[in-house]
């Protein structure tokens, strides 16, 4: 749960046993909005509970086999190929599954949310109030590195170079892989494939309640350390071997999920007061979400012991 600082509002928790409950949550029950009360505030805590123990503790969530293996560095050459190749699959492939998010939203808010991921996974940089690069910049390459993290697709400035396939296709030109090696479903195994299809069918679907369930569980996934788990293991991979594989696409994204932990709990919170959950579908669509991605991480680790054996 995510600390309140405000002191006000940590008071108003404490007198109404409402510990573990967001800022946005708290104030708008102190307030008394429509559609919140401190009876239902106590339900949505034991639904948070159930969450934490019948979806959060979920194996993939609490123990990926292939990412601990991958952060000790020991990959081979042949591995670490391979690996680059079912992500950019996932990468590319999580487009069509955040597009059809965008279709199926049932607010103009809900719609906008899902621009600003799908936009800025195209290229558009967040303009985080920063001065707008001049036009003479706009082809220059974009260091993934420096770029924000925070901010709106509005006013945002859009490269190529920006786009986040972009950034694997530059570690994979380290590999000897080009372009037509990445991103393709034909480059796909069954196991990945599996996991951009459930991505597609829960993630995108066209009922609200289970895109969200889909959406909560793959942030808490995304959130949950693995970015960290694959960076460690390509610093020691470059340390080991000489190699200079770029890591711009994995620091990025483990710096952008950070953020993202407080966001996810608040749009919980605001789902469960606003509209009708189905508790018990809420978990299990998440679940389902999370044995999609399970099985993605599996195939990897099935085919990086292949690749062993082969060696």
């Amino acid at each position: 749960m995510i600390a309140v600082a405000d002191s006000k509002l940590a008071r108003y928790a404490e007198e109404h046993h409402l510990a573990g409950l967001t800022a946005p949550t708290l104030e708008a029950l102190a307030a008394n909005r429509t559609g919140y009360s401190v009876d239902k505030a106590q339900r949505f805590l034991a639904f948070q509970q159930r969450i934490d123990t019948e979806l959060l503790k979920h194996r993939i969530i609490t123990e990926n086999r292939y990412t601990a293996w991958f952060r000790r560095g020991e990959q081979s050459f042949e591995q670490v190929r391979a690996f680059i190749v079912q992500f950019s699959v996932f990468s590319n492939q999580f487009l069509v599954a955040q597009l059809y998010k965008m279709i199926n939203a049932d607010t103009l808010e809900g719609m906008r949310a899902s621009k600003e991921i799908l936009a800025n996974e195209i290229g558009v940089v967040f303009n985080a109030g920063r001065k707008r690069p001049s036009p003479r910049d706009a082809g220059q390459q974009v260091d993934p590195e420096l770029v924000s993290t925070e901010g709106t697709v509005e006013g945002g400035v859009f490269h190529f170079r920006a786009a986040h396939f972009e950034w694997l296709l530059r570690i994979a030109g380290e590999l000897g892989l080009g372009f037509q090696d990445l991103g393709n479903r034909r480059h796909g195994t069954p196991s990945t494939l599996h996991f951009c299809d459930e991505l597609i069918r829960l993630y995108g679907n066209e009922r609200y309640a289970i895109t969200q369930a889909a959406s909560y569980a793959v942030e808490n996934w995304a959130a949950a350390g693995f970015w960290r788990e694959l960076i460690d293991g390509l610093i020691r991979y470059n340390a080991r071997t000489g190699s200079n594989l770029p890591l711009a696409f994995f620091t990025w994204h483990d710096r952008l999920e950070a953020q993202h932990a407080q966001h996810t709990q608040e749009e919980l919170e605001e789902l469960y007061f606003t509209r009708d959950i189905d508790e018990n579908d809420f978990i299990r669509y998440g679940n389902e979400m999370l044995d999609g991605v399970a099985v993605f991480w599996d195939g990897l680790d099935e085919q990086r012991r292949a690749l062993a054996r082969v060696a």
